[in-house]
């Protein structure tokens, strides 16, 4: 009896095409994701529903953050015993910033939980080697407790000398704490952090992932990058802890990123987030059901003129904060907004706010890496920056290594910097943290900054994008369809 090999193809077909639309439906999802795996699934048999399977599937919210509202209920009575303490409410928020920045802030108290945390002291930093010797010599000064979260804490040269600091404050008597991606910190293993452990001090991968072979939320990061010593200074910005971050790596050269050292209540807000990501991940929670120890929020006496709000977002919320965040800043520009970013695949929701603000006689200019990371997502950012450069917005590759920097400044009084990309990504499948900063000096700092980049880089004009292949044009165009699950 021969076999019909045709009938069994089409029939072959047809299941996976059924099983691939009843995948995709089962979870609530936006329609540009629906397509994206529909794609996936239907013209990528067996390997389609195998991606999926470890990328594609959402992440239960009722394992993300146990204890998440009561320990949340004590951290904003903390935060308010706080602002009491400071005599913040002798004055309101339209006493210290601008009244167009009034709508952002309380956008984000109302999304967020985030309060509005007054008179820090800010330091930027766009070099590894200077924002990591500070680093240290701040570790190094800890009298009580250190708490950091990143992304990436490779197991190199830099990651070695960040962990015998933590291993020897440790054995001091301080308490350490670190939280770290095990996908983002590929090749640095629970090994690794023995000498930590063994010394008084804690570490766990993220929501304590066994192995990132067998994790079947892979695509769910955690790319916050958090430092807090002692409660009372903060960091946090874009880089992680590796050699890469310090420009030693012959692939990406010099590497440029921003960063922040912070100093005062705003370091409340890094504080209460890692409290949070460590309930979520460590067997041990920093609060339970009693009060929180009041040694994690010490009262600043810090007189800086920074007025600031610390937001995060994650897959844990379907308000997407920091988006709606970057969208909220986009359209209140009046005369510019610069934005520097590693990835440039925004949705329908953020184009059309560019859109909206070039029109509107704001000058829109957007700085992203000259070269690769990630060849998929390097080709989606192409995409649009085709599409923007072609709608009158000022695309610039940066040449002088990668750029990593996830800023945006608005109008010289209005900005962020923080781990949150302009990308899908960030804004619905990473755990991020941004700050949004009211304050003119250091907004014009950042500007200052972006201007100096531009003379590192290239204006890309439509001219010199209908100049490229149709082969690479067709390699963007592809790469685009995909960017909602990238």
């Amino acid at each position: 009896m021969d076999i019909d090999w045709s009938l069994i193809f089409q029939i072959i077909v047809v299941v996976n095409a059924a099983l691939a639309i009843l995948t995709v439906f089962r979870e609530k999802r936006d329609i540009a994701a629906i397509w994206a795996w529909l794609l996936v699934l239907v013209f990528i048999p067996v390997v389609g529903f195998i991606a999926y399977a470890f990328i594609g599937r959402k992440l239960p919210k009722n394992r993300l953050f146990k204890l998440h509202s009561h320990v949340q209920m004590q951290l904003d009575e903390r935060l308010e015993e706080q602002r009491r303490q400071l005599g913040s409410e002798q004055k309101t928020a339209s006493d210290v910033i601008s009244k167009r920045a009034i709508s952002a802030v309380n956008m984000f108290s109302k999304t967020s939980s985030s309060f509005l945390a007054r008179q820090n002291k800010v330091k930027i930093f766009t070099d590894g080697r200077s924002l990591f010797h500070r680093v240290i010599e701040d570790i190094e000064g800890a009298r009580k407790s250190i708490h950091i979260e990143f992304y990436t804490f490779y197991n190199d040269k830099l990651g070695n000398e960040i962990l015998d600091l933590l291993v020897k404050k440790a054995q001091e008597g301080v308490e350490v704490r670190v939280i770290y991606d095990s996908w983002g910190s590929m090749g640095t293993t629970r090994k690794f952090f023995k000498p930590l452990n063994d010394a008084g001090g804690h570490a766990y991968p993220f929501l304590n992932t066994r192995s990132v072979i067998l994790d079947f939320r892979l695509n769910f990061r955690d790319h916050r990058k958090i430092i807090v010593v002692d409660g009372m200074i903060g960091y946090t910005g874009g880089f992680n802890i590796g050699d890469q971050y310090l420009g030693r790596k012959k692939k990406f050269g010099n590497w440029r990123d921003t960063h922040m050292r912070i100093i005062g209540s705003g370091v409340f807000g890094l504080q209460a987030r890692f409290i949070l990501d460590w309930n979520a991940t460590s067997p041990t929670s920093l609060i339970n059901e009693d009060k929180v120890d009041p040694k994690y929020f010490p009262v600043t006496t810090t007189k800086g003129s920074v007025n600031m709000q610390i937001v995060s977002s994650g897959p844990d919320s379907d308000l997407q904060q920091i988006k709606m965040g970057y969208i909220k800043l986009i359209t209140l520009a009046r005369d510019y907004c610069y934005i520097q970013s590693p990835y440039l695949i925004p949705d329908d929701s953020v184009l059309d706010a560019l859109r909206i603000a070039a029109s509107s006689g704001v000058d829109v200019r957007i700085m992203v890496p000259s070269m690769p990371d990630h060849p998929f997502v390097y080709r989606a950012t192409q995409y649009y920056a085709r599409q923007l450069a072609e709608e009158g917005i000022k695309v610039y590759y940066y040449d002088n290594g990668f750029m990593h920097a996830k800023t945006m400044v608005i109008d010289d009084s209005m900005a962020s910097v923080g781990s949150a990309n302009m990308d899908y990504r960030s804004f619905k499948l990473n755990f991020e943290i941004n700050s949004f900063i009211y304050d003119e000096k250091v907004a014009t700092e950042l500007k200052n900054i972006f201007v100096n980049d531009m003379d590192r880089s290239t204006l890309q004009t439509p001219e010199m994008f209908k100049k490229q292949s149709s082969w690479l044009k067709f390699k963007q165009t592809f790469s685009r369809l995909l960017s909602p699950i990238l």
